[in-house]
Order: C-alpha cells, then sequence, then structure tokens
C-alpha cells in the first residue's frame, strides 16, 4: 500500500502514487513515525488532516525539549532552574506595556511555581500584574525577559502552533467575561475546543463520544436543561458555568482562571468558587486562579500576593 509523507518541519512532500481508499464506516489506518517522517497508510482528506495535527501536537514537546537543551547550555547550573516537583513554573518575568513614548512597567522579576495538584490563588491590588502574570502564564502574551516552564519544558518561546496545542491540550482557561460565541449552543460552545483539536472530519468518527462527554460536563455544573440554549439567553453565572465545562472538555492538566467571579453577584460568585474546590478535591485538578476578593482567595490552598510587579514575600 502506497503512502502519503508528512514532514514535521514544514510543508509535507507528498508521493504522487494514489493511496488506499477508506471504506464508509471504517476508521483511517493509523499513522506510524519513522524520525521525523509521519507516514500515514491513505490519502483521504481527514487522515491527512488528522496526521498535520499529530505533527503540530509534537512541537510542543520537541521544541520544549531542544529549548531546555539550549538554556543549559547557555547558562549556569545554578541559573533559572526549575523545582523538580514544579507543573509550572515562571523565573525573573518581566513585562512592560507602552502608552506612547511612555513604558509602564507591570511585572518586575517574578518568580513563581505551582505544585500539581495545588489550588493557588493571586491576588493584588488593581494594576499590580495579577491577570498579566496570568495571560504570561497561559502563552496568550509573552514577556519580555525570564522564561516560563511546563513539565520541565520551555513554553514561552514556542512557535505560535505550539502554543496552540499547549492551550487546546494541556491548560483550561476560564475568564472574567465568559468568551463564548454568541451564534453558538451551549452544547456546541462546550465542544468548540474538540472540535479545533481533531477537526471536523476526525470529530465526527467520535462525535457520540465527545457529545456525551460534553453533556455530563454540563450536567456536572448544573445545565443539563440548557443544552441548546444560546449565550443571550442565559444568565452571567449561567455562562460562566459553560464556561467552566468548555474549559474542562479536553481533561487539561491545569486550569487557569482570570477573575472567575468578578463579574458576578456574591451568591452566584460562590456557587461558581464551588464548583472549583470540588473539581479541585474529586479530580486533582491544578488550578491557578486571579482574583481580587481575599474571601475567594481564602478558599485556595495557597496566596501568592503581588505586590508592584512583584510577589510579596
Amino acid at each position: 500500500m502506497s503512502s502519503t509523507v508528512i514532514r514535521s518541519h514544514g510543508q509535507g512532500a507528498k508521493n504522487q502514487e494514489p493511496g488506499a481508499r477508506v471504506r464508509e464506516g471504517e476508521a483511517p489506518a493509523e499513522p506510524r513515525v519513522e524520525g521525523s517522517v509521519l507516514r500515514v497508510q491513505d490519502t483521504t482528506p481527514a487522515a491527512i488532516a488528522d496526521s498535520n495535527r499529530q505533527v503540530l501536537s509534537t512541537q510542543y514537546s520537541v521544541h520544549s525539549a531542544h529549548s531546555a537543551k539550549t538554556v543549559r547550555s547557555a547558562t549556569p547550573q545554578s541559573s533559572l532552574r526549575t523545582p523538580q516537583s514544579s507543573l509550572l513554573a515562571a523565573k525573573k518575568l518581566e513585562k512592560s506595556y507602552r502608552k506612547g513614548r511612555l513604558e509602564v512597567p507591570v511585572l518586575k522579576g517574578v518568580d513563581f511555581a505551582v505544585r500539581p495538584g495545588e489550588f493557588v490563588a493571586i491576588v493584588g491590588q488593581s494594576g499590580s500584574g495579577k491577570s498579566t502574570l496570568l495571560h504570561l502564564l497561559g502563552t496568550l502574551d509573552a514577556p519580555d525577559s525570564g522564561e516560563i516552564h511546563f513539565e520541565g519544558n520551555r513554553i514561552d518561546n514556542l512557535p505560535a502552533s505550539g502554543r496552540d496545542v499547549l492551550r487546546n491540550k494541556y491548560f483550561g482557561m476560564i475568564f472574567q467575561f465568559y468568551h463564548l460565541l454568541p451564534e453558538l449552543t451551549m452544547l456546541e460552545n462546550v465542544l468548540a475546543p474538540i472540535m479545533i483539536r481533531f477537526g471536523i472530519w476526525n470529530y465526527f468518527w467520535k462525535r457520540r463520544e465527545h457529545v456525551e462527554r460534553a453533556k455530563q460536563l454540563l450536567d456536572m455544573v448544573g445545565l443539563s436543561h440548557r443544552l441548546t440554549h444560546k449565550p443571550r439567553e442565559l444568565s452571567g453565572g449561567e455562562m460562566q458555568r459553560t464556561a467552566i465545562a468548555r474549559a474542562l472538555i479536553a481533561q487539561p492538566k491545569l486550569l487557569l482562571a482570570d477573575e472567575p467571579t468578578g463579574n458576578l453577584d456574591q451568591q452566584t460568585g460562590g456557587e461558581i468558587l464551588a464548583i472549583l474546590k470540588q473539581l479541585h478535591r474529586a479530580q486533582g485538578l491544578t488550578i491557578l486562579m486571579v482574583t481580587h476578593d481575599p474571601a475567594i482567595a481564602r478558599q485556595a490552598d495557597r496566596v501568592v500576593r503581588l505586590v508592584e510587579g512583584k510577589v510579596a514575600a
């Protein structure tokens, strides 16, 4: 049987022999890796798309491993070392923003680490850099200097495709303003990360399995009766619970929550916090939450305080 060749360092070179067809109802053949070449036993669009995604998914680990070697060889052994027990670590992070000709420093050498299974709250006054730090840790923005490591691999210098894989597969994210897609139902919003990861062709191979998991998550957050509703038909608390379900659909290793209760009343905010605490206790999920509310922060295992762009001693 002939095969399609896709190289991991750029646009794949494809041979010109016709590939075997996949019969209806039959899943594409498993790809195999030979060195830096991924070979697929058919040339259907679904198989080629699946192969490309597998190549992209290796970029996070491969690029990170290469970057880690470079850092180790270029710096003293005592410099920028990641604690072995850390899931996520920031090292000497600095970040500034410009307002016209004025440069405004936000983070000034932040050192910070989260261990697996921790629930950590970051607190600080407005402008202290809480959300900026969370965005850097989630690779939504890049630091001016310093490093960020996840599972021992440096991630702040990943290419865009590697950062996309990291956020889609390993990080779950919750934002203050929900960021739900208004044209999709609640069920479709929860499924969106899975569609992005697998692509529309391969998503439909396991559609029933994905839909069932999304329904279970919506039921867990108390929204089993809202599957077909759109965001405009929901309250703020319901939209935030949907966002939590969406963040969990890919079974992430780390949940990043930026002011998850900041746009909600006290009672609804308490309900959202209860869901996060239950996830932490029952599933051992690692959670990093930014909040301005000291009472909410005290519910976490550990509180980290930012003062003028630095972690307070």
